[in-house]
């Protein structure tokens, strides 16, 4: 595997083919082209485990709010986790605060430019820290996510995606290659040229190994191989959309109306702080009262939910409290720190404004029971 590397000439060939590559075809995102360590640093982070299309829609909202480290530093909890909604893994956007708290407070609300160093901070890990330091900065150290691991197996014909009997080990190697054809004149340029390379030519199904700039240096080009995926589970859930009219010093309000939100404890694992609808007491309900059906996916489990309209009256009987709920008027739900669920069954419903503009402050809604 690693041979590859040992010819000069043939190594510096394909990182000409390569960047060229990259040239002509790379993907245009609203991050590329950035030298602030803070954007890339945001971007990279909202990457993980998200499709680029969800964070295109989300990181410029984000980055508008909080244009500085300092002020992300400086915001409350839910303001960051609402301009997150959407993204899910809601946890990243707690370390990165945590971080960035640690650098304001620490380290001047500089970051720091070396991979070593930003692998001390909350939430960065091995990955991010490379892409961090050689884009933002051109330190010569590559990055290995899911699409370049998978181009690099492919590239030496190693099995990708196995993680049994070997698989740390498979993941030195496929390191210690990727650091070996990493061009040091452009670190920044060629990890993003292998992660773009990884996401629209090898791509897991149907590769387009024709159209690829390493096809001549592949050992499995034409075989297609494709990376093992860990299964789905599914599960069934269902919720109560309850909307009232509006409450103005007690006094309904036609003109305007609220929903029904409950907010999850903070001692849960999945999503703690977040608001979403109240749960069904009854999963099983006749047809003519599903108002919705639909399914989510969160980490590796399929959720089918049904959505049911409760009128404020039912809504004792035929839901389980599971934390503290609100009456929230819908013109600011989109600045709740909604979960993506929550905030797909109000859009489908016509009831959500998106995108999210003004954030309020968690009990700014009217309690409720």
């Amino acid at each position: 595997m690693v041979k590859m590397a040992d010819d000069a000439a043939r190594t510096a060939a394909l990182r000409g083919r390569l960047l060229e590559w990259y040239r002509n075809n790379r993907r245009e995102l609203p991050w590329r082209g950035s030298a602030d360590p803070y954007a890339i640093w945001v971007s990279e982070i909202m990457l993980q485990q998200t499709r680029v299309a969800v964070v295109v829609e989300r990181y410029q909202a984000f980055l508008a709010r909080f244009p500085t480290l300092v002020s992300l530093a400086l915001a409350p909890e839910q303001e960051v986790l609402a301009l997150w909604s959407g993204l899910g893994y809601y946890r990243r956007a707690r370390m990165l605060q945590k971080a960035a708290q640690f650098v304001a407070e620490h380290l001047a609300g500089n970051l720091p430019t070396q991979a070593e160093e930003l692998r001390r901070l909350p939430g960065i890990g091995t990955y991010t820290a490379a892409a961090v330091a050689s884009i933002a900065h051109g330190e010569a150290v590559a990055v290995v996510d899911g699409n370049v691991e998978r181009v690099l197996c492919r590239l030496a014909g190693c099995e990708a995606g196995s993680r049994k009997g070997g698989g740390a080990e498979l993941r030195r190697k496929v390191e210690d290659l990727a650091q070996r054809l990493l061009d040091r004149a452009r670190p920044g340029d060629f990890n993003q040229a292998m992660m773009d390379l990884g996401a629209m030519v090898c791509t897991p199904r149907n590769p387009q190994c024709l159209a690829c700039p390493l096809m001549t240096d592949c050992k499995t080009r034409g075989e297609h191989r494709t990376p093992r995926r860990a299964p789905m589970t599914s599960r069934v859930a269902a919720y109560a959309l309850s909307v009232r009219a509006g409450q103005e010093q007690g006094t309904p309000d036609a003109n305007s109306r609220e929903v029904l939100l409950e907010q999850r404890p903070a001692k849960v694992t999945v999503m703690p702080g977040m608001w979403e609808l109240p749960s069904l007491r009854n999963q099983d309900m006749p047809a003519n009262e599903v108002r919705m059906t639909l399914r989510h996916a969160i980490m590796q489990v399929n959720y089918y939910v049904r959505i049911r309209v409760v009128a404020e009256g039912d809504v004792k009987a035929t839901t389980v409290k599971g934390g503290k709920r609100l009456w929230v008027p819908l013109r600011e739900a989109a600045g709740m720190a909604l979960t993506g669920l929550t905030r797909k069954v109000l859009a489908r419903a016509h009831l959500l404004r998106l995108p999210p503009v003004n954030v309020i402050a968690p009990g700014a809604g009217k309690d409720a029971f």
